[in-house]
């Protein structure tokens, strides 16, 4: 097997559909496996409404678009909505009445963050927890709603209060990276968008990353947290 051998081999990463047929033939089948997806938006453009849908699709078997899985909902801002949760499952169940059960929460796990240290022993928690096998259905997905929240509010922009940001932000990153590789999980979180200002063709002529901005309502907008 040579390098030039291996990338012609078709890629066969499992993927989550996402039950829009035009978002899903955008990402080539779904939220993909192995790795991490950002969800970018502004607030109420329906972030969190998609990664519920995920959550409760997940259970779905491959051959329905799913991935035969439960899932771990990690929420950072108000309350967890619960009520619109079993609706949706509710839904799916009248849908799929042969492979989604009628309480379909019992196969999301939620837990709620206040800063971005404890997600970093939550992560670890889910190692453990993943490890352990004792769901009805292994773990295939974790959502992170949202990730910017944890450092936004915490962190100033002074030099010092960056550089640990970004220490912790990388920290949080490679552990889910890992958890995604090892476990052969699909990770999604969603980002929040700041206003976007300089001109559409960078700074000097220069791009950092492939994405300068969003067209939105109106307004330039950009990811939060920068390029990281």
């Amino acid at each position: 097997m040579t390098p030039q051998n291996l990338m012609l081999l078709p890629l066969s990463t499992p993927k989550l559909s996402i039950g829009c047929p035009i978002l899903d033939h955008c990402l080539g089948g779904g939220i993909p496996c192995n790795s991490i997806t950002e969800l970018v938006g502004e607030s109420g453009s329906g972030k969190t409404q998609l990664c519920l849908q995920l959550t409760v699709r997940a259970q779905l078997p491959p051959s329905h678009g799913g991935l035969g899985g439960s899932s771990v909902y990690i929420f950072t801002e108000f309350s967890f909505p619960f009520r619109r949760l079993q609706q949706l499952g509710n839904l799916y169940h009248a849908s799929y009445p042969n492979v989604i059960r009628l309480e379909a929460l019992e196969d999301i796990y939620v837990h709620g963050v206040h800063d971005a240290q404890e997600l970093i022993h939550v992560l670890g928690d889910i190692e453990a927890f993943i490890a352990i096998d004792h769901t009805r259905l292994p773990v295939k997905l974790i959502v992170i709603d949202s990730i910017a929240a944890l450092f936004r509010s915490q962190y100033q922009t002074t030099p010092a209060d960056l550089k640990r940001r970004s220490e912790i932000f990388f920290n949080i990153s490679g552990t889910l990276k890992g958890l995604a590789n090892k476990f052969g999980l699909a990770v999604v979180v969603t980002n929040q968008v700041v206003d976007f200002i300089g001109p559409h063709d960078g700074v000097n002529g220069v791009r950092l990353g492939n994405l300068e901005s969003l067209d939105t309502s109106g307004r330039r907008v950009s990811p939060a947290l920068g390029l990281a």
